[in-house]
């Protein structure tokens, strides 16, 4: 009997319940960055079907329409990159600014609760962006596979 109180047992099962805990965290981490990424995925491409709507919009809060094509790739391109995992760190980084900018720059209506909402969830996305920076892409990624 082992006297250290919460000391666990190696059994030969250890082994198979590291390898599924591994396969676990792979999914989740992809699944993660997946989702975390949609968000800026969908917004582009949605960018790219109503493109005067949008420009007009960002040359209503002082942004150039011109920029339009910078944002709609970067939104595009970056999640792209944060699903394959490639340059996950910097690209992670890259779009925390984006979000921040973003909110500070399109949502800064505190009165009108939508908008407050709109700010957090942009400060949000930029904390899971800074999160994914920190800890990286996890095995099932280009980055993991270059690495090797």
């Amino acid at each position: 009997m082992n006297s250290i109180p919460g000391a666990r047992i190696e059994t030969a099962n250890s082994t198979a319940d590291k390898e599924r805990k591994g396969t676990l965290d792979s999914f989740t981490e992809l699944a993660g960055r997946t989702l975390l990424a949609v968000l800026f995925l969908l917004s582009g491409l949605g960018k790219l079907g109503a493109y005067s709507a949008t420009a007009g919009y960002m040359s209503s809060v002082g942004v150039p329409g011109a920029l339009l094509p910078v944002v709609i790739a970067t939104e595009v391109l970056g999640a792209l990159a944060i699903i394959l995992g490639w340059k996950t760190r910097t690209v992670a980084v890259l779009l925390a600014g984006f979000s921040l900018l973003t909110a500070i720059t399109f949502h800064r209506n505190f009165a009108d609760q939508i908008q407050m909402t709109n700010f957090l969830k942009d400060v949000s996305i930029a904390g899971g962006c800074l999160l994914l920076a920190a800890n990286g892409p996890g095995l099932v990624s280009i980055d993991r596979h270059f690495a090797k």
